[in-house]
């Protein structure tokens, strides 16, 4: 695990997906991204990897908001699917 300061903005989905596309592997160890209790930013990450990732994770500002569910998912949240809905409007 490797220390960096932890961005403002923190989105770790998105801080995974960004290491990953710049061939970081994440998880070296077999564990991934943790912060601690001091505020700082943990990467399971090679050594080798250590100034690759710190340019990602300095300019990394991730989405804090989270992403719209989409019908499905709002359908499953009240116990119904796209069919039975179909279904019940005649379709």
């Amino acid at each position: 695990m490797i220390k960096f300061n932890k961005p403002h903005n923190l989105n770790g989905k998105e801080l995974r997906d960004e290491l990953n596309s710049a061939g970081v592997e994440i998880g070296y160890l077999g564990r991934e991204i943790l912060v601690d209790g001091n505020d700082d930013l943990w990467l399971d990450i090679a050594e080798a990897n250590k100034t690759k990732a710190k340019s990602i994770v300095t300019a990394h500002n991730g989405t804090t908001v989270g992403a719209e569910p989409t019908i499905e998912e709002k359908l499953a949240s009240v116990g119904l699917n796209l069919d039975d809905l179909k279904s019940a409007l005649g379709l």
